[in-house]
């Protein structure tokens, strides 16, 4: 079902400084910045490595506001890992299947994620305390 870990989520008070952490500390580069009112963030993907299912990121996740969910994760745990995502090739199809084997769902639907991508996250109390994300790549551009 998992084709590769797409990215790890971690929250951060200053987006910009944690930018310049990585990039300065591991060298990795910023792909996309996205401000996503939706979930309530300002984010940034940094690319790790590239394999054959795929790239993996780092996303770095700054809140919009104190009682967005990673502001109220901040609040509560402070800067750290919030979530992890794993690529899947139909997110929708990973929702029924994962569902179908009593893992809760918190999204009903595929919604829009960063970079393009179809996600879906599933509840943490099913998959040992982790706040787990699906997410589908967009088709490629032509």
């Amino acid at each position: 079902m998992f084709l590769r870990i797409d990215h790890v989520g971690i929250a951060c008070h200053d987006l910009e400084a944690k930018i310049a952490f990585f990039e300065s500390t591991f060298g990795m580069t910023v792909v996309s910045r996205e401000v996503n009112e939706e979930q309530g963030v300002r984010e940034a993907m940094l690319h790790v490595a590239d394999g054959p299912n795929g790239s993996s990121y780092i996303q770095l996740l700054e809140p919009l506001s104190p009682d967005s969910p990673v502001g109220k994760f901040l609040a509560k745990r402070g800067e750290g890992v919030h979530h992890v995502a794993f690529g899947v090739p139909d997110v929708a199809e990973a929702m029924g299947e994962l569902g179908g084997k009593g893992i809760r769902l918190l999204d009903e639907r595929p919604r829009h994620g960063s970079m393009g991508s179809s996600i879906a996250f599933l509840h943490p109390k099913d998959v040992g305390g982790m706040l787990t994300e699906l997410v589908q790549a967009p088709p490629p551009r032509t």
